[in-house]
């Protein structure tokens, strides 16, 4: 027997890496009003597996609501659908799979909650030495938290940016990645999950709520009066 301490909670929510263990295959999808079942084909991530347990797909955090020795159930809600790739997919599409960190395990990628911020596009995908290098268009309310050389989860996978532009970003992908990983599918036009790195917008809203402060206390009496906004 397989024994697997509780995945680590971050804030309340399910840490991941963004280290993919194993690719699972979409055996069926049952599609609501704006929602979905999904059955999904998997080996190691079900190895301790119980219901109610946090598995993410393409860099998703769901939920286990069912499953068996090969596969397992999740929902998906319509906010999912709307703000990710899971739309797109369908029977036989892989995906890729991870399991919710657990106490005592090495941490080889970088803070991923499993909450996707938008999708990207696919607009290159080049050989490059020993590598791959893909660039991703993305909307400038995700580019805002992407830096060269942070990090970045691409369908749930820990990458490096590699350079930013205007309107997109690069990383690069070694072979071991690419083989182990969905991207090995990927080809210029597809759609790919992206979470940015959790870091820069815990920053960004400290920020934010600092100058609010800052400015609040500053209306004061004596600036209202001087600005006319007193009599």
């Amino acid at each position: 027997m397989i024994l697997k301490s509780p995945g680590i909670r971050y804030g309340g929510e399910y840490v991941f890496t963004g280290i993919i263990e194993e690719m699972g295959a979409i055996r069926s999808i049952k599609r609501g009003d704006r929602s979905a079942v999904l059955d999904i084909s998997a080996n190691k991530v079900l190895t301790d597996v119980k219901l109610g347990d946090s598995i993410a797909v393409n860099g998703i955090c769901l939920t286990v609501t069912a499953f068996s020795p090969r596969n397992f159930t999740v929902d998906v809600v319509p906010e999912t659908l709307k703000k990710t790739n899971l739309s797109m997919i369908g029977p036989g599409s892989r995906v890729n799979l991870e399991r919710a960190m657990a106490a005592g395990d090495r941490f080889g990628g970088h803070f991923v909650s499993g909450h996707v911020d938008g999708t990207g596009l696919i607009a290159d995908k080049r050989p490059y030495r020993n590598a791959v290098l893909y660039t991703v268009e993305a909307d400038d309310t995700l580019l805002r938290y992407i830096i060269p050389k942070g990090s970045v989860a691409i369908d749930g996978i820990s990458l490096t940016v590699v350079d930013i532009g205007d309107t997109c970003f690069t990383v690069s992908i070694i072979p071991h990645t690419l083989a182990e990983t969905v991207l090995q599918y990927k080809e210029k036009g597809d759609s790919v999950n992206l979470e940015c790195d959790m870091i820069g917008k815990y920053i960004e809203r400290f920020v934010i709520r600092h100058e609010q402060r800052k400015s609040r206390a500053s209306l004061t009496e004596s600036f209202l009066s001087e600005h006319g906004f007193l009599d």
